[in-house]
């Protein structure tokens, strides 16, 4: 399914003799079916402000987000959303977590006890179903976070800073984890995050966003194919464009 997002606009209204705060100004994106795109800004630039109004936890002030052609106006089934922050249930084993969504939605007990068990093989967590998340790394926290948001089978996958609370090496083996999961599944995602170089090793194509008020100031497609390994880092057109979009965020324009 794909994602469409047109004219979005975001004003926070001013406190007492503040003026306005204009958070996002008309942003235009299109995500298409089994695409990944990454969102990559300054700090404030209201990067997770867009990626909470698409998932429908922010009200926009103009504009319009739409999945599939239906117009987006709260949280629903067709989007799945991870936080970095895990957001994990800690009285709840990680099987219990990954079926929360399904509990919601009123699947019956067998067919939810059936999709937890795919999910956990799909990351890796098989052995790790009757724990709690106090008893897992923060890598593995992050997986049982995914599967929960893939569990309802939602059309768009929306991941706001996904790795950034973990060390270099838990974040590489996610990255690798996050392509393998895209391969098995074929999910749309649409990814915030302030690592360029995560940005253009995960995704086909990324947006810059101006400082605030955030707007598109560039459109960058990544010229590498869905099946990508880390030697794909060393590149030179991978190093070319990391520091293409790197030089991009240092003059993309506040009004």
């Amino acid at each position: 399914m794909s994602l469409t997002i047109s004219g979005l606009t975001k004003v926070f209204p001013g406190r007492r003799s503040q003026p306005d705060v204009v958070a996002l100004d008309g942003i235009d994106m299109r995500v298409e079916q089994g695409e990944m795109v990454s969102i990559v800004g300054a700090s404030g630039c209201g990067k997770s402000t867009l990626l909470r109004i698409v998932g429908g936890l922010e009200t926009a002030t103009g504009g319009e987000v739409r999945v599939d052609g239906d117009l987006v106006v709260g949280p629903g089934p067709d989007r799945g959303m991870v936080f970095q922050a895990y957001s994990l249930f800690p009285w709840r084993t990680v099987a219990e977590n990954v079926a929360f969504g399904l509990e919601v939605a009123g699947q019956g007990r067998t067919a939810r006890r059936e999709r937890v068990a795919e999910l956990l093989g799909i990351v890796g967590l098989t052995d790790f179903a009757q724990l709690r998340p106090g008893q897992l790394s923060g890598g593995m926290r992050q997986r049982v976070a995914i599967a929960r948001a893939l569990a309802p089978e939602p059309d768009v996958l929306l991941l706001d800073e996904p790795f950034g609370a973990l060390d270099a090496q838990t974040k590489t083996s996610m990255h690798e984890f996050l392509h393998q999961v895209r391969q098995r599944t074929g999910c749309t995602v649409l990814m915030v995050t302030h690592d360029v170089a995560e940005a253009v090793y995960l995704s086909q194509r990324v947006y810059v966003l101006s400082a605030r008020p955030g707007r598109v100031a560039d459109e960058v497609t990544v010229p590498f194919g869905t099946s990508r390994g880390p030697d794909v880092k060393r590149d030179t057109r991978f190093l070319d464009l990391h520091d293409e979009i790197a030089d991009r965020l240092l003059t993309a324009p506040a009004a």
